[in-house]
């Protein structure tokens, strides 16, 4: 619960140092108990969380090979809403690496699993399944996805995960053109940022706010700039590696545009020097052709 609290903060070394421990003292069999009394497995728990801040703190292999692992768990243990959680944030790790196919996948199997077994908690599957499908090129219906999962997480009164949502339909909205609506999703997570204190996805919101801004005023660089270096602020103060990555290319592209080579190579090559791995992923393969661009 210490992970899970502090992860959602976006405290992700300490999250990571409590679900480390945790899973040091699991034990299948004598914690079997625990999916009854919580309603999921504490083992699985810790490994898809787990899973998301390795790719958050910039190890997205590891974080595929962690989620894998925790999928195995949640399936031997046969345990219905702990594989849909399990298949869920499965699909949210793939929803992060920009995996569109994959994503999609994960989170049909969710849905299905909740339909099914009659669990609320499938309303969160839309979200990366109407990210799949936006990004599969039919962005209208992923926007209606996300829109309608959003509705059903809230009214079941859950409240995390909403700038989540919120950021993930900003980025669809600007798929669309739909800029206007795009900003007003943003402004709303960035008001759930603050309130709930949720900050695991505060650095890629202050992103989108830049992106966006931009592909509505392309004049309006100077303030799309310090969007681009909150996002920048927010992800080295959680050493949130794949985060920063992101916020680098963009305020890297905006200085290519501005004729600033040198720095926005300089930007972004100590960033994409620091990963060891991932380099198959698709930001990292963004970042690469970015630095050859600017060399």
């Amino acid at each position: 619960m210490l992970g899970n609290v502090a992860w959602w903060q976006g405290e992700l070394v300490q999250a990571h140092a409590h679900l480390k421990a945790a899973l040091a003292l699991y034990d299948p069999e004598q914690h079997r108990a625990h999916a009854m009394r919580y309603g999921q497995d504490s083992g699985v728990a810790c490994g898809i969380i787990g899973a998301l801040i390795l790719w958050l703190l910039g190890y997205p292999d590891q974080a595929l090979q962690g989620m894998e692992e925790a999928l195995v768990l949640a399936r031997r243990l046969a345990h219905p809403f702990t594989l849909a959680t399990g298949l869920l944030f499965s699909a949210l790790l793939h929803q992060l690496r920009r995996e569109p196919p994959a994503a999609r996948a994960q989170a049909e199997a969710e849905l299905v699993l909740c339909t099914e077994q009659g669990f609320a908690y499938g309303a969160w599957g839309l979200l990366p399944r109407g990210w799949a499908v936006a990004e599969q090129g039919e962005v209208a219906e992923g926007i209606a996805q996300i829109r309608q999962g959003f509705a059903g997480w809230q009214a079941i009164g859950a409240l995390r995960a909403w700038p989540w949502f919120l950021a993930v339909l900003a980025e669809a909205c600007g798929k669309a053109g739909q800029i206007d609506e795009g900003m007003h999703a943003l402004e709303e997570a960035l008001e759930a940022v603050q309130n709930n204190e949720e900050r695991v996805y505060e650095a890629e919101v202050y992103r989108l706010k830049g992106e966006l801004l931009l592909q509505d005023a392309p004049a309006s660089q100077e303030e799309a700039e310090e969007h681009f270096q909150q996002a920048l602020e927010v992800a080295r103060r959680q050493q949130a590696k794949s985060w920063e990555l992101r916020a680098a290319m963009s305020l890297a592209r905006l200085w290519q545009q501005q004729g600033k080579q040198a720095e926005a190579h300089e930007l972004l090559a100590s960033i994409y020097g620091w990963f060891t791995e991932g380099f198959d992923t698709a930001d990292l393969q963004e970042a690469k052709a970015l630095l050859e661009a600017l060399t």
